[in-house]
């Protein structure tokens, strides 16, 4: 049985084109039925984030099959024709292992530690679990991923700093404004990163904040917590006068907010900056309205710059989890490979 992970990451891919390869939970359901229906895997899980696409199979083909059928089956499935270069990446056997353990442990995320990957993480895994799409191999790897994280976590200092994309769009604001007292923000959409989002907000002195979302029964809980308002998502545009900064999660599959639109709505605003951060994938905002005066806009790629910054601090730290991923690595392959088994094959 062989082990591989295929996709690709905001490491090689521009969020452009990670938004083309996006599944969402129905998609990815069907689309690990269809592998297995066709043979080119036995067991599977599909991650689909704000960062990543990845398929992490157990398949009984050979390890160089397996990766071309793979390959092929993600490109046809998201309706991607136009030749790629280096975007996607293949780690089979024990180095996909190894890529598992790094991504649970936030080693492999944006900002280095984050702790919203893993969750992420249990939510593909346990989505493929229910749906009796793991077995042996994906069971084994992902719950013992999970511990590496906890271990990791608990033994060393890599989540010291800011470690999660929501704090790294917080200082981005700051940048911007130099202060957030007096800044009037609204989330789009009440997930776990919008809620930290509007954490780090308020602990660093915005003024007030509307939460708006699907769900109304959410926001209200959410605004709630922070001592915010909750509009429903039909009305957000409503309250855009008063507002200096954006944060955009939703799920949607489409722009929410496109240039025509922005422009309609700054008619009716004061002249002064407005911030939109972009932390959807697919994108919520429209980049074309960053050709209007005033308005800036940044998205996960931009927000790698400001996180960039935070990494040297935990060079120590890091070097020391990728021993610790390298170990437990070897011991899981181990004792998923039987004695005398041989493998021949590349990674890209």
């Amino acid at each position: 049985m062989n082990f591989l992970v295929l996709g690709l990451s905001h490491r090689n891919s521009p969020v452009e084109l990670r938004e083309r390869f996006a599944f969402d939970a129905t998609a990815a359901a069907r689309a690990l039925g269809q592998l297995k229906e066709q043979g080119m895997a036995t067991e599977g899980v599909i991650v689909s984030t704000c960062n990543r696409v990845e398929l992490y199979v157990a398949s009984a083909l050979p390890a160089q099959e397996a990766s071309a059928q793979l390959r092929d089956f993600l490109l046809r499935n998201r309706g991607i024709t136009q030749p790629l270069a280096g975007e996607l990446f293949v780690r089979p056997q024990q180095a996909g292992v190894e890529h598992l353990f790094r991504v649970a442990a936030g080693l492999d995320s944006l900002v280095l530690g984050e702790t919203e990957i893993l969750g992420q993480l249990k939510q593909a895994y346990a989505a493929a679990l229910v749906a009796g799409h793991t077995g042996r191999v994906l069971n084994k790897a992902f719950q013992t991923a999970f511990n590496v994280a906890k271990q990791i976590r608990s033994e060393t200092g890599i989540q010291r700093g800011q470690t999660s994309v929501a704090s790294v769009a917080v200082e981005l604001a700051e940048s911007v404004f130099g202060s957030l007292a007096e800044r009037d923000v609204m989330v789009v959409g009440a997930g776990e990163t919008s809620e930290k989002t509007a954490r780090a907000l308020l602990s660093r002195g915005a003024r007030s904040l509307i939460v708006s979302n699907r769900s109304f029964e959410r926001a209200v809980t959410l605004a709630r917590e922070f001592g915010g308002k909750a509009i429903r998502l039909d009305d957000w545009e409503r309250e855009f006068s008063t507002l200096d900064i954006v944060i955009s999660s939703t799920s949607a599959p489409h722009y929410i907010l496109d240039r025509p639109k922005l422009e309609r709505l700054l008619q009716r605003r004061p002249p002064r900056p407005l911030l939109l951060i972009d932390i959807a994938v697919p994108r919520d905002i429209d980049p074309a309205v960053k050709a209007i005066e005033g308005v800036f806009l940044a998205n996960m790629d931009d927000l790698q710059t400001v996180a960039a910054n935070h990494v040297q601090a935990r060079q120590a730290e890091l070097a020391q989890c990728e021993r610790r991923v390298g170990e437990r690595a070897r011991s899981l392959w181990a004792g998923l490979t039987p004695p005398g088994t041989r493998f021949i094959l590349r990674s890209n």
